[in-house]
Order: structure tokens, then sequence, then C-alpha cells
């Protein structure tokens, strides 16, 4: 299905949703920095941080300014679904923000917004401080870059006055997944570990991390090996190249943005030992873009990059139950 017909799709099968009753404010947002108010029905949002963009321009509007996205965007930031989806609107395409770890303040205030959402990001309490000066900041509910993709949505669309249209969309994108996922009976309870590489050491995505919780809401099974190598970390530990092989799992799920850097890394003796690397029994997620649909999904990201991500874990199960 085209970004254009998830769009107009959505958008008709919502507004018959929530037809009968439309959600009033005042509304109050609870989240890791206190509570948020927001008086009235926002007209000019700002979003920060990874994803809440799609949530919004799903739920039928655009926002006035959005982050730059250095990975996986164009030449001017921007990610394809997202510029899809606008210009199915018939919208302009909101101003992109200054790239950057912190919060841009200065080009944030200068979009006026009335109202900010980092549902889905690494805001720190300081800039949650200044931002409020601004207009009201709705930050993620308890833990940096950890939202589920669900509640991405959902908190989004409370925010946006639009409760019961976020909760139907999270409905139908997760009768997306299980519709997808069942084309593979093979991964209902089938193990895996995700990686990639990081300092010249195996970086291991650890439970917490969304690329993990995505997959496990897929019914796969996070490996037994992550918890235990894990040592307490929540999202992502290391493991030198020689520990590789204590990593065990049914298939190995790894992020790579360029077909040489995938190549490299199972190129080193060390690693192409491993018993799922020399079974095939690896996923090898290759490109920006790719890996910025999935990792983590968006409202508008998911139905464009997940049916090639979960062929290709699919085919890796298989390739390792064949041996």
């Amino acid at each position: 299905m085209s970004i254009r017909s998830l769009v107009l799709s959505a958008a008709v099968g919502l507004a018959m949703v929530v037809a009968a009753q439309a959600q009033s404010f005042p509304v109050t947002i609870e989240h890791a920095y206190g509570q948020t108010t927001i008086p009235a029905k926002p007209q000019r949002i700002v979003t920060w941080g990874w994803a809440a963009q799609d949530a919004v321009i799903a739920l039928g509007e655009v926002p006035v300014g959005i982050p730059h996205f250095s990975y996986g965007g164009d030449e001017n930031g921007a990610l394809t679904w997202t510029k899809d989806a606008v210009a199915a609107l018939g919208a302009d395409f909101p101003t992109i923000l200054p790239d950057g770890f912190e919060a841009p303040v200065e080009a944030i205030a200068a979009l006026e917004p009335d109202l900010i959402i980092a549902v889905y990001s690494g805001l720190t309490a300081e800039e949650y401080d200044v931002l409020s000066g601004i207009a009201p900041v709705v930050a993620f509910p308890e833990t940096a870059w950890s939202t589920p993709w669900q509640q991405t949505i959902t908190i989004t669309g409370q925010a946006m006055g639009k409760k019961a249209e976020g909760e139907a969309l999270v409905a139908e994108l997760e009768q997306f997944i299980a519709d997808e996922t069942a084309k593979y009976p093979e991964l209902a309870g089938a193990s895996f570990a995700t990686v990639a590489e990081y300092n010249g050491e195996v970086a291991v995505y650890a439970n917490l991390d969304s690329r993990v919780k995505f997959l496990v809401d897929a019914g796969m099974v996070s490996s037994p090996a992550v918890t235990e190598l894990a040592q307490g970390e929540s999202f992502y530990f290391s493991l030198s190249y020689e520990s590789f092989e204590q990593l065990t799992a049914d298939v190995l799920v790894s992020y790579f943005e360029t077909a040489d850097a995938d190549a490299s890394f199972f190129g080193n003796p060390v690693i192409a030992l491993h018993p799922q690397v020399q079974e095939g029994a690896v996923a090898h997620v290759v490109g920006a873009e790719l890996i910025n649909s999935i990792s983590p999904p968006s409202a508008l990201s998911l139905k464009w990059g997940y049916p090639q991500y979960i062929k290709l874990i699919a085919d890796a199960v298989k390739a390792g139950k064949a041996e």
C-alpha cells in the first residue's frame, strides 16, 4: 500500500470512529518531568526527537516544525515516508529544525508553537524547563528514547485532541504487523539477538531497546543470552569479537548502514565462525532508510519498511532451521 493510500484510507476510517464525539480540552498528560496541561486544541505543533512528527501527520495534521533526520533522510533531512504523507495531505512541508542533539530553542521559539511534542526523545529536564516557557511540552512518559511506538502515537493523539483516532491507528497498525508476521509461521517463538558494530566491538541491543521490544511484540523471543550477557545494561552492551560466540540465538539480526560495512563485519574471521553466521541464520538489515523505518518504527514508516524487514528475518530463521 502506498503512503498516499495509507493516509487517505486512515483518514476516512478514523473520521468514522470519532464522528460521534470529539475530544474536549483542556487535556492534561503526565510524563517523566511532571504533567502538562494543553488548554485548547493546538494549531501550531513542533515535534522533537523521533517518530512524533509521523504520528501527527498520520492523524491528519502537519506540524509547523520537525527534526532534521541526517540518518535515513534526504539532503534536507526529510524522510521519504514523511514527505509522501505530507504530499498526500496536499500540505506544505514543515520547517526542518537545525540538526543536533540538543533542542534548538531559538529555532523552535521562532515558529511560535502552541504545543511541543517530544514523546520519543532525549529531552533533558533543563531543556524541558526552557521549552515550557515557549509552549506546553509533552515529554516521554518514563525513560528517554524508550517510548514504544504505540504510546508515541496514542500520547500524540491525546495531545492533539485525537485520542480515539490515535488508538484506532495503533489497532490498525498492530493488525498490519500481525498479518505480515503470520505469513511466516516459522517466526513464532524463534529466539533472536540484534547486533551492530561500534568502536571496534560488537554492539548488542538489550531488552529495553526499541528494536528488541518490536520483535518481541511480533511474537519472537529475545535470546536468554542477551539477558545473561547484558549484566544490567538496559539498552545495549558491548562484546569483544572474541566473546561473540557467547551470543547464541536462532537468528541474528544485524544493522549496517552500507553493504561494505556489513561485509566487513561478517568477514572478520572470528565473527565468521559464529554458528548462526556459518548457517546463514543472519538477517542482514542494510541501509539507513530501511533501518530508520523499523528502528524504531513510526506511524508512517511501519508499513513502508516492515514487510521487507520481517521477510529478511524469516528467511534467516529458515536458513538456520535448514541446517
